[in-house]
Formats: structure tokens, C-alpha cells, sequence
């Protein structure tokens, strides 16, 4: 029996899912939750096969939750289930080490497969969405000058972010409380321009692949 965990803050929803696993036999819908608070912790009672995550939550985002199901429990797959379709969503998926990513006007059947397949070890993420996603946010990290608005400390937190830390292991790892790496994280997201801690990870990332692309390209440069 696959055991599935559904993270979704509409009702409806719920029920349809519930109703569907129902009706496979080698499918059980051990756990639900309606936030991201509720999932940490049922999640952690039931340690489901996967978990199938909404991306907008009321108290979160879903790749966040996906980020911090897979470092807590990393035998737990997460599949993002939603109706946003947009190179955003996906990439911070990515960043977030979901194993999958399907729209909620998917039928039935490739909700069940989805599921299956994520089970079985597969990743089931549009490459063409993912290349794209990657492409526009390279362009926006290359020779920013946003980066260099950030203080010392700003920066070794983005870094952290960009490596999949929480803020509780950031204050871990650079002695910290808690409280002020949010502060930090705050600050720095202002500076960047952005909304999302997720979205820096992105920016980090792609600083750094430009970088060292760049370098990459110098070197192989003819001498004069």
C-alpha cells in the first residue's frame, strides 16, 4: 500500500482526493492538513510514501513546506499539486527537492500515476518549464548589482538559503537567535527586490552559475 499525505486548504479538494485514493486498491490516505503548520506535524506522525502539497498555503508557501518535509523526513516524496502554472513555481519546486509537479486540471488517472511513479523513484518535472525558469532567473543573477547592497552577513545567510537551511539551522549554523536571522532575512529580501525567501535561493543560485560561466569563458579566451 502507498501511504499518501494531502496538504490542501481547500475542502473540496480534499474530499475529491480522498475519494479517489479510496478507490485504488494499493493506495491510502493516511494524513490531511489544510496549512503548512498542521502538515509539519502530521506529516511526522504518519511518515507517508508521499506527500501531495498545494503550493499556496495560508500560512506558507508549498515549496517551503516541500524544502522542510525533506530535510526533517527525506524517505518522504512531495508532489506539488496546483493550478499554477508558471516557471516561478516550478523552479522554487525544484530548489525544494519535490519529485514532482502537476496541475490541478490534471484528470484523475494522472493524479494516481503522478503518485505511482514518485513512489517508484521517478521525477516528474516539465524539463522544458525547468530549462526555462533556470534561463530567466541566470539572466536577472548575472553581474546584479543588488548583491552588492548586501551587507557581509546578508550574504552569508543568502548562501545558506541557497543551500536549503532553515532559519532555525541558519541560527544554528552561524550562532545566531532565531528571531534575528528572520530579521536578516527580511532586510535582505528588501534589498533584493524580492518576496520570497525561495526566490532568493533562486537568485543565489543563478549568481552563482553566472559567475562561473564567466570564469569558465575567461579562461578559455586566446592569450594576446
Amino acid at each position: 500500500m502507498l501511504r499518501v499525505f494531502l496538504v490542501d486548504d481547500h475542502e473540496v479538494v480534499r474530499r475529491g482526493v480522498a475519494e479517489l485514493l479510496a478507490s485504488q486498491p494499493d493506495m491510502e490516505l493516511v494524513g490531511e492538513a489544510a496549512t503548512c503548520r498542521e502538515a509539519l506535524g502530521r506529516v511526522a506522525a504518519t511518515l507517508p510514501d508521499v506527500a501531495v502539497l498545494d503550493v499556496q498555503l495560508p500560512d506558507g508557501n508549498g515549496a517551503e513546506l516541500c524544502r522542510e518535509i525533506r530535510q526533517r523526513h527525506p524517505r518522504v516524496r512531495c508532489l506539488m499539486f496546483t493550478a499554477f502554472d508558471d516557471d516561478d513555481a516550478v523552479f522554487a519546486s525544484i530548489l525544494a527537492d519535490a519529485s514532482g509537479y502537476l496541475l490541478k486540471s490534471a484528470h484523475g488517472v494522472d493524479l494516481v500515476h503522478a503518485i505511482q511513479r514518485i513512489a517508484a523513484g521517478h521525477r516528474l518535472i516539465n524539463p522544458v518549464a525547468a530549462q526555462r525558469a533556470a534561463q530567466q532567473m541566470r539572466a536577472m543573477a548575472a553581474d546584479d548589482p543588488r548583491f552588492g547592497s548586501l551587507g557581509l552577513r546578508e550574504r552569508q545567510i543568502l548562501a545558506l538559503i541557497a543551500d536549503g537551511l532553515t532559519n532555525r539551522l541558519i541560527a544554528d549554523r552561524l550562532g545566531l537567535a532565531e528571531k534575528t536571522v528572520k530579521n536578516y532575512v527580511s532586510t535582505m529580501l528588501a534589498k533584493l527586490g524580492l518576496e520570497h525567501r525561495t526566490q532568493a535561493a533562486l537568485f543565489e543560485n543563478d549568481r552563482k552559475h553566472a559567475q562561473m560561466d564567466a570564469q569558465i569563458a575567461g579562461r578559455s579566451l586566446p592569450h594576446p
